[in-house]
């Protein structure tokens, strides 16, 4: 089996990589099983059908754009990032790679597609993002925020130990439980943040 025929069946029989090709008449020339067990909905294959069924309305404008692209340049691959319906109201993100397939007059015969769903990886980069931006802030709030009680506890209890009049000490004991409310008030904030 050549080196060709040897891709083509990994790509036909992959369960993660989907493969397509898209006639000049924009409909599916070709379709793994995969990209049909993955986007047909059970409606049997999608070869033959427009190749905008399966893309949310605002990612056909991307094809529009690639398309053109493949045919100038066939034998570069252009990516293209797409969201595919997944069949319960919603969208994946999955990732393309496409090239223009010329006939043998060399002219446009169709565009051929290798892609794969993104959608977890982009779903734990959100996270990964979103738990920087935590602890960026926790780390300004111990910075900024911890300082100044901290500093003033530390402070009315080296005066604590200075005075012996009873009304300075009531006066610095009030005192106390102020800093140490606020600072238990930026120890909450903290958890908050990390929950």
């Amino acid at each position: 089996m050549n080196r060709y025929a040897q891709i083509t069946q990994f790509l036909h029989t992959s369960s993660h990589f989907y493969a397509i090709a898209i006639g000049i008449d924009s409909t599916y020339s070709y379709v793994s099983p995969n990209y049909d067990r993955n986007f047909s909905l059970g409606k049997g294959t999608l070869k033959g059908q427009h190749f905008s069924v399966t893309l949310h309305p605002e990612d056909i404008r991307i094809c529009e754009e690639v398309g053109p692209k493949c045919f100038a340049d066939p034998e570069r691959l252009f990516p293209a990032t797409l969201r595919k319906h997944d069949g319960n109201g919603g969208f994946i993100t999955t990732q393309w790679e496409m090239r223009g397939m010329l006939d043998e007059n060399g002219l446009p015969k169709s565009i051929f597609c290798i892609g794969y769903n993104i959608t977890e990886f982009l779903d734990t980069q959100a996270k990964l993002d979103q738990a920087a931006l935590q602890l960026d802030e926790i780390s300004f709030i111990q910075s900024h925020g911890v300082r100044r009680p901290l500093a003033n506890i530390m402070g009315i209890a080296k005066l604590l130990e200075l005075t012996e009049d009873v009304d300075e000490i009531k006066q610095l004991t009030q005192m106390l439980t102020e800093s140490a409310n606020e600072f238990d008030a930026i120890i909450n904030e903290i958890s908050n943040k990390k929950s």
